[in-house]
């Protein structure tokens, strides 16, 4: 793409812009009976039940676009609908995108956030079937319908922990939260000087767990492999306490979690070193992580076990209890919420 072109989108108009944006749009599910185009898409779920979610992506709020490329952008608007859908038990099959534009944007600048979107539906196996966009006084606005299958009654929701189960999660956290604060200090630095240009190529992983989340499609599919229904599931958007205080409060439980069996990567370590912040801090009240967090019945520890990529951090307690956190000296803390506040 030539840098120097720049086709104005008041020169297509909406209907000229969609159909220049979704030209090359690929349909990849047998349920899409009719996608964009008309009034509504048409989608068959064949028998099984549909599960739905929606986010919001407000620029300057939860997105700086200093830092951010419009293909990671694109590819993560739809990444992180996707992990609500994996969070259900559920697999996503179609999205919806609306997009408020302001007059700084050109159409080869909406050509780039719209390949990240086709990168993720490609990696994800979703089809785009619709949407909306209009004009935007303040900023870049991005909504995002997710919409996913599950066969009936196999969702899970946050609301079926139950006393004794096992505590586990998905990858590792706090590393998303420390690529946020990497690439605001860089932004900070280079704005005082103009001259420097930021080195991130060391902090790749960072600023990657940031910038191009992946949901744990992995995760669900290994689960349903080797039969293993989570008693209650939620993805890691804002912190590890705030989502299990969620399950906490939706189960009617309490719960210990134990820092030492909180997963963390090693340039998260490494990182929050230099920051001078606690790595558990990090992982508890971070965010953005997109990772699951489920419970599991004990009598499933042993096939859970088999998976390295998945830990065990804590079990579930009777809700007079409350939660908790064991720090690795053996104190107990009581577990608050200090995860990623909108309002």
């Amino acid at each position: 793409m030539d840098d120097n072109i720049r086709t104005e989108i008041s020169s297509l108009g909406e209907f000229g812009l969609i159909d220049h944006l979704t030209r090359n749009n690929d349909t990849r599910q047998a349920g899409t009976i009719l996608s964009i185009g008309d009034d509504a898409a048409v989608i068959d779920q064949f028998g099984r039940q549909c599960v739905v979610t929606t986010d919001l992506l407000l620029e300057g709020i939860h997105f700086d676009l200093m830092y951010t490329p419009l293909k990671h952008l694109g590819y993560k608007a739809v990444a992180v609908n996707l992990s609500d859908i994996y969070a259900m038990m559920a697999t996503p099959t179609q999205i919806t995108l609306s997009l408020g534009i302001s007059n700084k944007f050109s159409v080869e600048a909406l050509e780039e956030f719209y390949e990240g979107v086709y990168a993720a539906c490609e990696r994800y196996n979703v089809d785009l079937v619709g949407g909306d966009t209009t004009s935007s006084k303040k900023g870049f606005v991005i909504s995002v319908t997710a919409i996913g299958e599950v066969a009936p009654d196999k969702y899970v929701t946050r609301n079926g922990a139950k006393v004794n189960d096992l505590v586990c999660v998905s990858g590792n956290l706090g590393a998303a939260y420390l690529g946020l604060q990497l690439l605001e200090r860089e932004k900070k630095i280079f704005l005082e000087n103009p001259g420097v240009q930021p080195d991130l190529e060391s902090q790749k992983y960072l600023v990657g767990r940031i910038l191009k989340p992946e949901p744990r499609a992995d995760i669900v599919d290994w689960l349903q492999e080797n039969d293993i229904m989570p008693t209650a599931m939620i993805d890691v958007s804002d912190g590890l306490s705030s989502e299990l205080l969620h399950i906490c409060k939706k189960s009617e439980v309490g719960c210990i979690l134990y820092e030492d069996k909180i997963p963390v990567h090693d340039d998260t370590k490494a990182m929050a070193m230099q920051f001078q912040v606690g790595t558990a801090a990090c992982a508890l009240s971070g965010g953005e992580d997109y990772e699951l967090l489920f419970t599991i019945r004990q009598e499933d520890y042993e096939k859970i076990s088999r998976n390295y990529d998945i830990s065990v951090i804590g079990y579930i307690t009777e809700a007079k209890e409350g939660a908790h956190l064991q720090t690795k000296g053996g104190a107990k803390h009581k577990l608050t919420a200090q995860g990623w506040n909108a309002f």
